[in-house]
């Protein structure tokens, strides 16, 4: 059975949650929103290091870390920024790194947004 996980984030009136977790996995999807639900629409370091920031404190919401993330899809709108979040990513994750895959797309459903995460986490002996 799935578990929504309370996090920083503003509800959404679409139906869905930030994370959800079930049988000590968590399911998350993040973007560069702030907490007052305003898109960051600034450079690409600015998203990036928000949206791995709203990962991280998503995972504290929900008892972990981002040692316990396991894989990560990264969606970039722009393939020449592919470097500067690999900057940010390696601030916030180590060795052994999440398994990754990074796809480049035409866009995002949130104007001005130029990157979109999907993480799972594996959260022993939690909901």
């Amino acid at each position: 059975m799935r578990h929504a996980v309370k996090t920083h984030l503003p509800v959404e009136e679409a139906p869905i949650e930030w994370a959800v977790s079930a049988d000590g996995i968590l399911y998350t999807a993040q973007i560069p929103i702030n907490p007052d639900g305003s898109i960051e629409t600034g450079s690409i370091e600015k998203q990036a290091e928000l949206t791995f920031g709203n990962l991280a404190k998503t995972l504290q919401a929900a008892g972990g870390s981002l040692a316990d993330v396991t894989q990560v899809l990264v969606y970039l709108t722009h393939k020449e920024d592919f470097a500067k979040m690999n900057e940010v990513y390696r601030h916030h994750f180590s060795k052994p790194y999440p398994n990754r895959a990074t796809v480049i797309v035409a866009g995002l459903m949130v104007p001005d947004a130029v990157i979109g995460i999907v993480a799972y986490a594996h959260l022993k002996n939690r909901p």
